[in-house]
């Protein structure tokens, strides 16, 4: 066997320090991290702005990491039968779904409310 010329690495430092610990994902991708969303509520406008006269519904106040709202947005899309998109930091979803929009963000585990006219 060959012999090796490795120095003896000793430590003065008594604890190592800890690596701090990374931020749980939630099983379900689509559900709130709670600790980012803790007592924010997330909003749920109607717009009709600058669309050509569609209807859009704005979910706005989601704290979740981009593939959190990719994840929360195609949830939604596939419950509620529409198309919809993250643009900036909101979620778009076709059509007025205000309603069904908020029961479905509570069950889910946001403290969703209407908000806008």
């Amino acid at each position: 066997m060959a012999t090796t010329n490795k120095p003896t690495v000793f430590s003065t430092d008594p604890e190592p320090v800890a690596a701090p610990k990374k931020e749980a994902a939630p099983p379900n991708l689509a559900a709130p991290f709670p600790t980012r969303q803790q007592h924010n509520p997330v909003r749920v406008y109607i717009e009709r702005k600058g669309r050509g006269g569609k209807t859009v519904s704005v979910i706005k106040g989601v704290m979740s990491p981009p593939h959190g709202k990719e994840a929360l947005v195609k949830l939604l899309k596939n419950k509620l039968g529409t198309g919809g998109a993250v643009k900036d930091e909101d979620l778009e979803i076709q059509g007025d779904h205000r309603d069904k929009l908020v029961e479905l963000l509570n069950e889910l585990g946001y403290k969703a409310k209407k908000a806008g006219g």
